[in-house]
């Protein structure tokens, strides 16, 4: 068995949207480290919003209560060494589903601490405006940064970039490079450990 994927998560409703096309490019930067990823799509599972019940709390082994299809990402969360959040800016934020996932990621703060905080973090943010501002990702960036910066986490990069319809994203290459350069810093940082 080789080294454990990259675990890649995407909000985007789309199945061959902007946002695959993205995650291929990542996944071509990263397989030339030596990396394979795994994706998981949101829009097919049913993820339910946390209860704020706190019973995750009481132990680093325990999961969400809540009986849905977050419990069987907790372990690929748990075994991959780097998670990957790919989302579209949906009303100047990340997507729904995206949300709905890093909330329910507060189930990886137990006792001795926050799961992702050993993780190498990325993300792939796409947008309709014009630019970040604009569009509102400035808003999901500082989130993100914010969020990795307090767990102590490798906040390894944020690739973001415009494309508005299906496709539109091949044609931009800054963005596209971004994904694949992404991908590629992901697995020399992994390789280095």
């Amino acid at each position: 068995m080789g080294e454990p994927s990259i675990l890649v998560v995407t909000g985007s409703p789309r199945v061959h949207g902007n946002s695959a096309m993205l995650i291929e490019e990542f996944r071509r930067g990263a397989a030339g480290g030596g990396r394979e990823i795994d994706v998981v799509r949101l829009h097919d599972l049913t993820i339910r919003p946390c209860s704020a019940c706190r019973a995750c709390k009481d132990s680093d082994e325990a999961d969400c209560v809540i009986d849905d299809d977050m419990r069987q990402l907790y372990p690929k969360i748990r075994r991959s060494p780097a998670l990957v959040l790919v989302s579209p800016i949906y009303w100047w934020n990340l997507a729904a589903q995206t949300k709905l996932f890093i909330d329910r990621c507060d189930a990886l703060d137990g006792p001795s601490g926050n799961v992702l905080s050993s993780k190498k973090i990325g993300a792939l943010l796409v947008y309709g405006g014009e630019d970040a501002v604009s569009s509102g990702a400035v808003n999901a960036i500082r989130a993100l940064q914010d969020a990795f910066h307090y767990l102590r986490a490798d906040l390894v990069g944020v690739a973001h970039g415009t494309a508005w319809e299906a496709g539109s994203v091949r044609s931009n290459e800054r963005f596209m490079n971004q994904a694949y350069r992404l991908g590629e810093r992901i697995a020399e940082r992994l390789s280095a450990e």
